[in-house]
């Protein structure tokens, strides 16, 4: 059901996205109305959230069946101790994908808007949107007298057009629902200090979601669905030397480590060192022994020198049994997004970067080894036109079967074959964007981000 506007982009980035969505091998495929239609849904159903909410349980710790008990008593109590009665928590295990569970998203429900009114920055309405309270910091405006314990509205400023600290805005913002003020206007404003902590704790979200702040942590992961699946096509195997090229915050890192039973090494490199750590907290935080995180740029990870030592970045040809290359990307697949500031300069330059990574992914995998790319986007830029790109530059390379596949084929537009289009996932939620009376499982397969996955074999 569509209850915010479409995705609030600039016009050169709408114009240029359709033009992406209705190139001429979709034209020739399905037709102008078809191709306009879907381009419409996708635009629609990014400023929603997804209809679940999708955690990768910790199954190397624990049974599957016991973590969904453990986490649906604790999503209970939480339920109950803001609500009067009793509540009971629907959660479902993945028919297809062993250490996922899944939990519906109850929304929109009908939230009427009160008169005191707090805006939050657009990211911060998106996790509202997800299940989380508001935290101080994502408040840019309040009213003039707002004191802990105050009934407010909150509003998500969709444009990021709000000066901090005013007292009203009357610009585009989005209702995301109700909640109770935990600290005065003063506390989050007038301060020197960085302020912390929650700022509204929300009892009537638009989309209802529990918030998983502290809870079981170490056993239940929130994970994007497209984000669990790109670890089992991956296929880690205990024993084996793996590269994640891209790794913070290390969720994909950690699912590798799980994945071959923590027997092996997961080298995890990313550029940003204010990320690194977070990598490692995660790590340690599941009790993974396997993974060694590195500061590093991981275009410069191919060693020049032979007789380089194989220990840390940069590594010598051909010193890794499978990579995963998590690209950095335009990100135009993330949900609920309900405005993209960036230019088409912006979303068009991560290509370059993409294959400067690629080309140092494919220089140091084994030859038999396996290589995933993937991104959280939507362009054919950064996705099939990359795979196009890959298989013309690297005769080394195949594509290979994903398994699990629960995303669509490959979009026409990069002079794919279809049987090369069939061996690509790409996850379209647009496709699947009328289909609300499918179970859940089948409806959360389709109803997901934007996603994009690849799998070659290097011969």
């Amino acid at each position: 059901m569509s209850t915010f506007p479409r995705i609030s982009l600039k016009p050169e980035v709408a114009d240029h996205l359709r033009s992406v969505f209705l190139n001429k091998e979709v034209l020739a495929a399905v037709g102008h109305q078809v191709a306009e239609s879907r381009f419409q849904k996708l635009l629609t159903c990014l400023s929603h959230p997804p209809s679940h909410t999708c955690i990768r349980a910790s199954t190397h710790l624990a049974p599957l069946e016991e973590i969904r008990h453990k986490l649906a008593e604790e999503l209970e109590k939480q339920m109950c101790s803001s609500s009067a009665g009793e509540v009971a928590v629907q959660i479902v295990p993945h028919p297809r994908i062993p250490d996922v569970l899944l939990l519906p998203v109850d929304g929109p429900r009908p939230v009427k808007q009160l008169s005191s009114e707090v805006v939050v920055g657009a990211q911060c309405g998106s996790a509202v949107l997800r299940g989380a309270h508001v935290f101080a910091p994502g408040i840019v405006a309040s009213p003039k007298y707002m004191k802990a314990g105050d009934a407010v509205s909150v509003l998500s400023d969709s444009e990021g057009r709000c000066t901090r600290g005013a007292t009203s805005f009357q610009g585009n913002r989005v209702f995301v629902g109700n909640g109770v003020a935990q600290m005065d206007r003063s506390a989050i404003f007038c301060t020197e200090e960085p302020v912390k902590g929650v700022g509204v704790r929300m009892v009537e979200p638009l989309y209802q979601s529990p918030s998983f702040d502290g809870v079981l942590p170490d056993m239940a992961f929130l994970q994007n669905l497209p984000s669990v699946v790109v670890g089992h096509v991956l296929g880690p195997r205990p024993g084996e030397r793996i590269l994640d090229m891209c790794a913070a915050p290390g969720g994909k890192t950690c699912h590798i480590a799980v994945l071959m039973r923590d027997q092996g090494e997961v080298v995890a490199l990313d550029k940003i060192r204010n990320k690194i750590g977070r990598i490692r907290q995660n790590a340690q935080m599941l009790r993974l022994r396997s993974i060694k995180v590195y500061c590093f740029d991981s275009t410069r990870a191919v060693s020049s020198d032979p007789t380089a030592g194989a220990e840390g970045p940069p590594f010598p040809p051909e010193s890794f049994d499978r990579v995963l290359l998590d690209a950095p990307c335009s990100g135009l697949g993330q949900r609920p997004n309900m405005s993209c500031t960036w230019s088409l300069k912006e979303i068009c330059s991560y290509q370059p970067l993409q294959r400067k990574l690629f080309q140092a992914a494919v220089r140091l995998l084994k030859k038999g080894g396996v290589l995933v790319y993937s991104t959280c986007t939507v362009t054919l830029s950064e996705n099939e036109e990359q795979i196009a790109w890959a298989l013309e530059t690297f005769p080394c390379l195949m594509l290979q079967p994903q398994e699990p596949h629960i995303g669509a084929e490959g979009m026409l537009g990069a002079g794919l074959s279809p049987e090369r289009l069939r061996l690509l996932q790409r996850f379209s939620p647009e496709l699947t964007w009328d289909q609300t009376a499918a179970p859940l499982p089948c409806r959360a397969d389709g109803d997901t981000i934007g996603f994009f996955i690849a799998k070659f074999l290097k011969n």
